[in-house]
């Protein structure tokens, strides 16, 4: 199964219960997702990190996050402003 991007248009909740119910129902069956959304991406087996149309990085989240490259530097960035929302969020 392959989902190019599918999820960026729902909320990061909703795209953690979309993934969760994929790993269960289809334990043992191919499948990528394309996005752009690190949080949608950290439980898979294995990452490519594509730029410019090149092979950049391959790796678990864990060794990505490990090195310096675009992967982390995304991560980072989402990251940051997940908390810049959230304290604005609470400042309403």
């Amino acid at each position: 199964m392959i989902f190019d991007d599918s999820l960026s248009a729902v909320d990061t909740e909703t795209d953690a219960r979309i993934r969760a119910a994929l790993r269960h129902r289809i334990r043992d069956a191919a499948v990528i997702i394309i996005s752009h959304r690190i949080s949608s991406l950290m439980q898979a087996d294995k990452i490519l990190v594509l730029k410019g149309g090149t092979v950049e990085d391959f790796g678990s989240h864990r060794e990505l996050m490990e090195r310096e490259g675009t992967y982390r530097r995304i991560f980072e960035m989402q990251a940051a402003g997940i908390a810049e929302t959230a304290e604005t969020e609470t400042e309403k």
